[in-house]
């Protein structure tokens, strides 16, 4: 066969399917014309290939043909168009959904960890059960503030955001079981009141909240957010509605695996207020400014472009693409 024949008839073809393969959108006619160049062209490469597999003609048609197939088969979103998304529409959707479950969250913590405080700052005996006058003493004056300088700022920041990175995906992960959520906020409460208690009781209040509030205004927010995705999970398997158990399940997880995703982003800005902010010179009143920011940045992000996003439709889930397939179900 004489190729260059060959690619003299059939050519105006190819390049019509170029053409159209790389057209940003297609009418009715021209996605039959694409198809139907596709079939013929298809023919051609395997003619052109049993007669010189490792020409230029070859690859050349192999690639047209494959930036055709896309056009008819879904191609993969741009990965920056996903960013864009996860960021405008997916991340802030899925907060916005559980911002009253975080607040119950957040309000049951502060409610334990001050009974705690209280009990343990106003009464001596129960002081003397958590630590001895000697251990109370260097607590308050030397390991809860050294705490924060010992170790240089940028390893105790990477430290801070794994350990509560890591927090955070348990809350999500272990929520389905139910009694995971409780314990995590119970434990935490505990131990956030039991050290304020002990501060309490010292007559220094004010140099605890002075190094807890900076940082952990968002970092306890962000625990109360896992929290809040954990519980949202074990009530789908509770509550399916609709849906059957396992689909219900699984459109939770998937648009709250979301939240735990956004949560490594916010605990690593406040793992850096806790590493450089904290212990910092700075005067109480502008740490406390710092972390007021932080926190009202996080919730004007939550409750304006989660409740734009959330009232357009969005819920954090993967697009029908991405999610697979389901079952009909009643």
């Amino acid at each position: 066969m004489d190729m260059d024949a060959f690619s003299a008839v059939h050519s105006d073809k190819w390049s019509r399917l170029h053409g159209l393969a790389h057209k940003p959108r297609l009418t009715g006619p021209e996605a039959d014309e694409l198809l139907a160049l596709y079939q013929s062209t298809s023919s051609h490469l395997s003619l052109i290939r049993s007669l010189a597999p490792e020409s230029g003609l070859s690859a050349s048609l192999s690639a047209t043909l494959a930036q055709a197939r896309t056009r008819f088969t879904g191609a993969r979103s741009n990965p920056m168009a996903d960013i864009a998304r996860f960021f405008v529409a997916a991340l802030p959707a899925a907060l916005y959904r559980i911002s009253w479950l975080t607040l119950a969250c957040g309000t049951a913590f502060v409610l334990v960890a001050a009974a705690f405080a209280v009990w343990i700052g106003t009464n001596p005996d129960m002081l003397r059960a958590v630590a001895s006058e000697a251990e109370a003493a260097q607590y308050v004056n030397n390991d809860f503030i050294d705490y924060y300088s010992e170790n240089p700022a940028a390893s105790f920041a990477g430290a801070v955001w794994t350990n509560n990175a890591w927090i955070s995906a348990q809350a999500v992960a272990l929520g389905i079981t139910g009694f995971w959520v409780p314990m995590i906020l119970f434990s935490n409460a505990q131990s956030v009141g039991v050290a304020a208690g002990m501060f309490v009781a010292a007559g220094k209040p004010d140099v605890f909240f002075s190094y807890i509030l900076p940082h952990g205004m968002m970092e306890l927010t962000a625990v109360f957010v896992a929290c809040a995705a954990g519980l949202r999970i074990f009530w789908a398997m509770v509550s399916p509605g609709r849906q059957t158990r396992g689909r219900a399940v699984a459109r939770e997880g998937r648009s709250l695996i979301t939240v735990a995703l956004g949560l490594v982003l916010v605990l690593f800005v406040s793992g850096l207020v806790e590493g450089f902010v904290t212990p910092s010179p700075l005067p109480v009143w502008a740490k406390l400014g710092i972390g007021a920011s932080v926190l009202a940045a996080y919730w004007t992000y939550v409750l304006v472009w989660g409740r734009r996003a959330f009232l357009a439709g969005e819920r954090g889930d993967l697009r029908s693409e991405d999610a697979g397939y389901t079952e009909i179900a009643a």
